[in-house]
């Protein structure tokens, strides 16, 4: 039987305010356990919330790069449920009426354009962290209260791939719009997503399990694929499936079962009394629109349009806004992107790779590539050379002209000394001389290696070649 897959994902981002989404406690991952907290993280009696307006900016802005409707009118509950890291035993959140709606991204998949429908993206706070081990369970609040929005698509999304796609697409979104740094390794990104299969053409769903609490995007793709799988064959044996919240086991490679899945009702929602409906008007959204800034579909887009760059490489500059405007800076000093791009995707960022760093805090700028790039253009070194001074330059942090300078590492450029240097490797390699004489061009490539290894990477390939082909014949 051909089945038609139902995938729903629903994505937790950590937002970057300074303080948390309903007291003034700072937020800093990493502090020592249990020291950001305050009466109201800690659900003391008659602590009461106050509403971080930076949460509310964070979605507006969210709302519109995800193309939603902005509601003029939004309202606070309470997700009531019991667990050790939620002092309060619920869950401060949007339930009814989620300040955004109906919005879409668009994701491409095998050159394939797909639109995926955004249901809502709702203000909420983070839970505490419980740390298990062999001896126990210990419980971390530094992050109750943390200020998140959920994003919850449509169930648009029929493969894997085009989960990872969708995943992938909306990260980069978050991030241009620097609500949340999504650093999925400290849990400022996290997706629990919804898998149902159904026979194809069927209009009614089947039944849903959810996996929970996955924090890398190939985990995400990996334990979809699982999960199809699991589902198809206990439906084509003829069985059933149970509604679940799962979880997926990275070793094993296989999803376990955490607990009966919930439905809204097991929550008991019912309006947050302490917090009155959040107004938004219109002034205070064509505000926060002014300030978007350039997203990345457009800016890929004017990449392909003003450089000549073709789709694949605009989307290599544009994955990260942080490439994209290091590039868009080194222009500033070298106006040639084709040489910047190519060596900012292989020279800088193998050298961030090496040096374990990101492009923010580069121990190369985008002015000190463009000067080195100057000197490229101007066949004052060779990009064999130029390797070897990047790698200087990311060590010493020096200069790439006082590199060369110290070094002597400046092109020859002079025909009497690489014809002095020709002559040399010709007489060594007399039989080569010969078979090349004979039609074998492709020994071009040896002469040349031979010239650059004994001009230690500083000869003028092009010059080389030119008096190699008039010596030749």
């Amino acid at each position: 039987m051909d089945w038609d897959i139902v995938i729903g994902l629903e994505v937790h981002a950590q937002l970057n305010t300074e303080t948390k989404a309903f007291c003034s406690c700072k937020v800093n991952y990493g502090d020592a356990p249990n020291t950001n907290v305050c009466p109201n993280c800690l659900a003391y009696p008659g602590s009461l919330p106050v509403l971080n307006k930076e949460l509310v900016n964070s979605a507006i802005k969210l709302g519109l790069a995800t193309n939603c409707k902005i509601r003029s009118l939004s309202t606070f509950s309470r997700k009531n449920y019991f667990y050790p890291d939620l002092p309060k035993a619920y869950q401060i959140t949007q339930a009814d009426d989620p300040i955004c709606y109906e919005g879409y991204i668009d994701i491409n998949v095998d050159d394939n354009e797909k639109r995926i429908g955004i249901t809502r993206i709702h203000m909420e706070e983070d839970a505490g962290k419980s740390i298990h081990s062999e001896e126990g369970t210990l419980v971390d609040l530094n992050r109750c209260g943390t200020a998140l929005l959920e994003i919850v698509s449509e169930p648009d999304i029929s493969s894997p791939q085009e989960a990872y796609a969708y995943l992938t697409t909306l990260k980069q979104i978050v991030r241009y719009t620097h609500v949340s740094n999504c650093n999925m390794e400290e849990g400022s990104m996290r997706c629990d997503a919804n898998i149902s299969l159904k026979p194809k053409g069927q209009k009614e769903l089947g039944t849903r399990t959810e996996l929970k609490n996955m924090n890398s995007f190939k985990n995400v793709e990996r334990a979809l694929i699982y999960e199809i799988n699991r589902q198809q064959e206990v439906l084509e044996a003829g069985g059933s499936i149970t509604q679940q919240t799962l979880l997926w086991d990275e070793q094993s490679g296989k999803t376990k079962v955490m607990r009966g899945k919930e439905n809204s009702h097991d929550y008991r929602y019912f309006p947050e009394p302490d917090l009155s409906p959040v107004s938004v008007d219109n002034n205070w959204i064509e505000r926060i629109r002014k300030d978007l800034p350039e997203l990345p579909f457009d800016r890929r887009g004017r990449f392909m349009d003003s450089f000549g760059f073709s789709k694949t490489d605009a989307s290599v500059l544009t994955s990260e806004k942080e490439i994209a405007d290091y590039f868009e800076e080194t222009l500033k000093y070298f106006n040639g992107p084709k040489l910047v791009f190519n060596w900012l995707r292989n020279e800088v960022l193998r050298v961030l790779v090496d040096t374990g760093k990101n492009i923010e805090n580069s121990p190369i700028s985008p002015q000190a590539l463009a000067e080195l790039l100057n000197f490229l253009d101007k066949k004052k070194i060779t990009a064999q050379t130029g390797k070897v001074v990047i790698d200087d330059m990311a060590v010493s942090g020096k200069s790439a002209k006082i590199i060369i300078e110290e070094k002597g590492l400046k092109q020859i450029s002079d025909s009497s000394a690489l014809e002095a240097m020709i002559d040399e490797v010709l007489s060594k390699h007399q039989d080569n001389v010969k078979r090349f004489q004979e039609g074998e061009e492709k020994l071009m490539g040896f002469f040349i290696g031979q010239i650059m290894r004994m001009s230690k990477g500083k000869a003028d390939p092009a010059l080389a070649r030119e008096i190699l082909l008039n010596k030749l014949g």
